[in-house]
């Protein structure tokens, strides 16, 4: 089929409330390493990773290899059977994880995680009430969408009791009008706030990204979660840390996000990156909150654990310990970051670069004194970075923010290749906006 036919096709049966980027939707065909391909032949440099999920690469061979091998024996069971890969992979998350988040839930994807999660705190202490943060991402189901502090995200008007929104850590929009790092992190005091003001004083739990994925690569100060767990502990509740987007080395250095601030949290949500595009999450804890679950009721999943996606996990964790551990990602990332900081040097339109590694934000505003936010002038790079063959993606509560985030087998060549398109595209929209 061509471009025309599939959009035609996706147009009559897919619902319209798919999320297409471009004014042209591109159809993609194939893909190997750090490119993609469209129906008609035409190649992209894809720093997008589909969501940070095609995490080594498009036709990773370790990958590859792991699920054929894997669809020639078995291709699923449910959870009411174990099977040797599923128990495999389970050994080998818990040989990176933190602590002794050593004990595992799998599942079919990040909102399947969350859910899960929450679920464990409530039955874990005895409590109901959850803290999320403001510009935060939970996933679709209704409790995600109520976890989501994005009202675009919220399909229905979506309200589940017992679910409160904290600040978030947003240093170069602070909704406090304070500077870091004068501010005492103050965004972090207020989930103390919102606890004693708008729940019954204990809580099941806090949960939140280390950079806010869809929220626009928020970052937050490296204070932040200290304050945040002692006050999370306090209360009765649980640290739910959601590493869906930052996990397996993705911000550099180490293989969760949430390492650098020193805290282990009680629970770690992974998914996306985790089977390099197959769908599959993973739930972590200590082997004491999983067993509070026994006798609380029973549970299993369909497609949990599916042995093709557990095998797939399994290849890319060979790909990275081979080919893209923390510490590669995070001389990659600070690659990419300085180049993105001389173009933020040679464009006005870029107000704020901020993220880490190979997990990168650029957010663009119309006026850097204002900071008024320039979404239609990021709808219009996208277009020309399209031409260019670049993708990239974007987000934020403004539409105003670039995301940017390849593959972790990326290069400094890739790299420099995916900066040159950017300087071009930039300057393009620049001289159209005067």
């Amino acid at each position: 089929m061509n471009i025309a036919q599939i959009l035609e096709k996706q147009r009559k049966h897919l619902w319209p409330n798919h999320l297409l980027y471009y004014t042209e939707p591109l159809p993609l065909e194939r893909g190997d390493g750090l490119y993609v391909w469209d129906v008609e032949g035409n190649k992209y440099l894809d720093f997008f990773a589909g969501i940070l999920t095609t995490s080594v690469g498009h036709n990773n061979p370790h990958v590859n290899k792991r699920v054929h091998e894997q669809v020639d024996k078995l291709l699923h069971t449910s959870t009411l059977y174990p099977n040797p890969v599923h128990v495999e992979l389970a050994e080998k998350l818990a040989e990176i994880t933190p602590g002794n988040l050593d004990t595992f839930y799998f599942g079919a994807s990040g909102t399947d995680a969350d859910e899960t999660a929450v679920q464990i705190a409530k039955i874990a202490t005895g409590h109901s009430e959850v803290i999320a943060l403001r510009h935060g991402y939970s996933g679709k189901s209704p409790m995600g969408m109520a976890l989501t502090g994005q009202s675009a995200w919220r399909i229905g008007g979506t309200q589940i009791a017992g679910i409160k929104h904290a600040l978030n850590p947003y240093c170069y929009r602070c909704p406090l009008k304070m500077t870091y790092p004068s501010c005492g992190v103050a965004c972090a005091e207020d989930v103390e706030d919102v606890i004693r003001t708008t729940t019954s004083g204990k809580i099941a739990a806090f949960l939140a990204e280390p950079i806010q994925g869809v929220g626009g690569f928020v970052t937050a100060p490296p204070e932040y979660f200290t304050i945040v767990e002692e006050i999370t502990h306090r209360y009765g509740g649980l640290l739910i840390i959601d590493e869906v987007q930052t996990g397996f080395g993705r911000t550099g250095e180490y293989w969760f996000a949430i390492e650098r601030s020193g805290v282990v949290p009680d629970v770690i949500t992974m998914a996306k990156g985790i089977a390099n595009g197959l769908p599959l999450s993973a739930v972590a804890t200590t082997p004491e909150i999983a067993a509070s679950t026994v006798g609380a009721g029973l549970t299993l999943s369909t497609f949990g654990g599916n042995p093709v996606a557990c095998a797939a996990a399994l290849g890319t964790l060979e790909a990275m310990h081979a080919d893209a551990p923390p510490a590669r990602t995070a001389d990659v990332g600070d690659h990419l970051r300085a180049g993105l900081e001389r173009l933020q040097e040679k464009y006005p339109l870029i107000g704020d670069v901020r993220g880490m590694g190979l997990m990168q934000g650029v957010e663009m505003v119309r006026d850097r004194q204002t900071k008024e936010p320039a979404a239609k002038e990021v709808a219009a790079l996208f277009e020309v970075t399209k031409k260019l063959g670049l993708l990239i993606g974007k987000g934020g509560l403004y539409s105003n923010t670039l995301r940017i985030a390849p593959p972790l087998t990326a290069t400094k060549e890739h790299v420099d290749e995916a900066l040159e398109k950017l300087d071009y595209a930039f300057a393009q929209v620049q001289e159209m906006v005067g």
